[in-house]
C-alpha cells in the first residue's frame, strides 16, 4: 500500500511538475467565523495532496476557495473519488485517530486549517460541523443510489447536474439567467473513479449525451448544457 501511495505521488508531481504538497506551513494565521479558534490559512496548487489516508488526523480543513476530491486507494491501485468538495465544505473529520481517505486538489485551492483539539472545544464550531455533516451524509446517500442503481449514462448525466443551480430542472426565468457553460475542474479518469466507470465509458457517454444534443463538448475542460430538463431526465429521478 505505501508503494502504490508513493507512486500516486509520484504520478502528480510528473504531471503538474510540481512537488506535492503534503501538510504546507501556514501561508496566513485566520480567526474563525465565530473569532473562537485561529486556522492556518494554506494556499495549494493544482493536484497537491493536503494529507492521505493513514496521516495522524490532527487537523481539520475548510475548503475557501477551489475544489478538492477524497479519495481511497485499493491495494492493487485502483482508485475511488468518495467525495467532491467545493467553497465551505468541511474534511478531515474521522473518529479514528487517522484519515481514513487521501484529500486532493482538483484546482488551485485556498484552504484554512484548524488543530482538531480546539475544534472540539469550540462549541459554536462544533455546530458549524454538525450541519455540514448533515449535508454530507445526504450527498453520500445520493452517490451510493447513483453507485448502485444508475447506469454509466445516468452517472454523468447525475455529475453534470451538479453544476446546476438547485441540482434541479430551472423556471423559464432562471434558465434564461443560467449559465450555459461548465469549467470542469476534473479530468476524465478522476470524473471515473469517482463514477465507478473506466474512462473509456466516460467518454462513451459523454459523445452520446452531445449526440442527443444535450449538450455541446467546447473544449476537454468545458462543457455546454443545451438542455438542463433534458439532462435531468436522464439522471434517472427525474
Amino acid at each position: 500500500m505505501k508503494q502504490l501511495v508513493e507512486e500516486r505521488q509520484g504520478e502528480t508531481a510528473s504531471r503538474c511538475g510540481h512537488t506535492p504538497v503534503l501538510h504546507a506551513p501556514p501561508a496566513l494565521p485566520v480567526q474563525d467565523v465565530d473569532g473562537e479558534i485561529e486556522g492556518q490559512r494554506v494556499r495549494f496548487a493544482q493536484h497537491s495532496l493536503i494529507f492521505l489516508e493513514g496521516d495522524p488526523a490532527d487537523r481539520i480543513f475548510q475548503v475557501v476557495d477551489g475544489a478538492v476530491m477524497l479519495y481511497k486507494l485499493l491495494p492493487d491501485g485502483r482508485r475511488q473519488v468518495v467525495e467532491l468538495l467545493g467553497p465551505g465544505d468541511i474534511f478531515g473529520l474521522s473518529f479514528k485517530p487517522v484519515y481514513d481517505s487521501s484529500a486532493e486538489t482538483l484546482s488551485p485551492a485556498l484552504v484554512t486549517s484548524y488543530e482538531r483539539s480546539a475544534v472540539e472545544r469550540s462549541p459554536h464550531f462544533l455546530a458549524r460541523l454538525n450541519r455540514c455533516v448533515q449535508s454530507q451524509i445526504c450527498a453520500l446517500h445520493e452517490h451510493a443510489v447513483l453507485l448502485g442503481r444508475k447506469s454509466a449514462l445516468e452517472r454523468v448525466a447525475s455529475f453534470l447536474m451538479r453544476f446546476v443551480p438547485l441540482h434541479t430542472c430551472p423556471t423559464h426565468q432562471e434558465r434564461e439567467q443560467m449559465l450555459a457553460t461548465v469549467r470542469l475542474t476534473m479530468t476524465r479518469q478522476e470524473i471515473a473513479d469517482y463514477l465507478g466507470l473506466t474512462i473509456e465509458t466516460v467518454s462513451r457517454a459523454f459523445s452520446e449525451l452531445r449526440r442527443r444534443g444535450v449538450v455541446s463538448i467546447e473544449k476537454q475542460d468545458e462543457v455546454k448544457i443545451n438542455h438542463v430538463c433534458g439532462i435531468c431526465r436522464l439522471t434517472g429521478t427525474h
